[in-house]
Formats: C-alpha cells, structure tokens, sequence
C-alpha cells in the first residue's frame, strides 16, 4: 500500500477540504486545537478571498470552514519555506474577520476566527512542533481579546516514531508528515483517520 503525500496541495484539500468528509476535518481540528468548546459541525466554504475594494490582494485558503457557532477556521498547508508567513497568516484572519460585517450589522456579530498553519518548515525559535499564539494583556497575561487565534505545526519539529504516538492529535501529525513514506495504514488509528489514509491510498487517484 502507498500512500500520495498529504502536504501537497491537491491532496491536502481532497482529504480536508471535502464536505462529503467533513468528519476528517472535525476530528482533526478538535484533537489538534483542543478547543475548549468542539467543533460538533462544520460547513466547508469557498477559500478564495476576494478583495472587496479594488487594488486589494487577492487570497485563497487551502481550507476554509464554519462550525455551527459560527467560528471561522482558516488552514493553510505550507511546504515551501516562507519567511513573512507568520504576516500572511494575521492578513487572512484579519482579512476574514474584516469580511463579516457588511453595512449596518453591529460588532457583537463578530465571530472568532482561528487560523492553523502547517508548515513544512521551522518558523519560531524554543516551541515545540505546535504553538498557539494569542493576544494578551501585557501586564496581566489575561487573554481578554479573544476573535483571533493563530495556530502552528512545524513538522520538522515532530520527531515521533509510530511507536511513540501517544495522542490522536499526535497520529494526525504523524499521517500529515509521514503518510507518503508508509505501505501500511498505522494501528490504532480513528474512523475519521483510516478514512484519511484510505482517501491518500495511490490506487484510488488517476495520474491526473
């Protein structure tokens, strides 16, 4: 058995970005991001951002999503080296949070957005393989400014072994990172899991 790699584009978007298997992306998100309230649904969305003024910077998503409270979910799967990704990451949530509003709809209607990006590459220095980064008080710590969130997966840092993956967030890391050199689908794994490889399976894509 082999396996297509996860971190290439059309593959991270079939096995993510697919309503039709949607509970991939749940079960990912809520193991990764350990969200004090889990997602229980999720709608995937359009990823391309059009600027809404003319002159404004085009964007698109890997993977765009909205979860019944109305979170918005921005997942970016970056494998070439990027030195300013940590600024594309604030413009696409900024740039998403923005966007909600249209005229005459009042702030409280402002909904979290929460941004997770996987790199393929080191980006921060004394983190382990995932970071959450939020806006605190400076003073106090207090995490009172809470819409947005910015998540990453630096892979190189991920140094399990299969025998070492204690968590299920640790095995979606794994299958992210390692999938394309395994024959085997690993033991132990979730529905949502096995779904994910067995969409990565080689003998289901076409050359095309």
């Amino acid at each position: 058995m082999k396996f297509v790699d996860p971190k290439t584009d059309i593959a991270f978007k079939k096995i993510f970005g697919n309503q039709a298997h949607k509970g991939i992306l749940i079960e990912f998100l809520n193991e990764v991001l350990e969200l004090e309230y889990p997602i229980a649904d999720i709608e995937i969305s359009n990823t391309y951002q059009p600027p809404k003024l003319e002159g404004l910077k085009e964007t698109s998503l890997d993977v765009k999503a909205k979860d019944t409270a109305k979170r918005e979910f921005l997942i970016e799967m970056q494998v070439e080296k990027e030195a300013w990704f940590c600024q594309r990451a604030m413009y696409y949530s900024s740039k998403s949070y923005s966007q909600q509003l249209s005229v005459g709809h009042k702030y409280h209607l402002l909904k979290p957005v929460i941004f997770l990006g996987i790199l393929d590459f080191e980006t921060f220095d004394h983190t382990s393989a995932f970071s959450r980064h939020l806006i605190l008080n400076s003073e106090t710590g207090q995490h009172d400014l809470k819409d947005l969130e910015f998540n990453f997966i630096e892979l190189p840092k991920f140094t399990k072994t299969e025998s070492q993956l204690e968590t299920v967030a640790d095995k979606w890391i794994y299958f992210i990172k390692q999938a394309f050199k395994l024959d085997h689908i690993p033991s132990d794994t979730t529905p949502a899991l096995r779904l994910a490889y067995e969409i990565a399976s080689q003998h289901k894509w076409t050359p095309e």
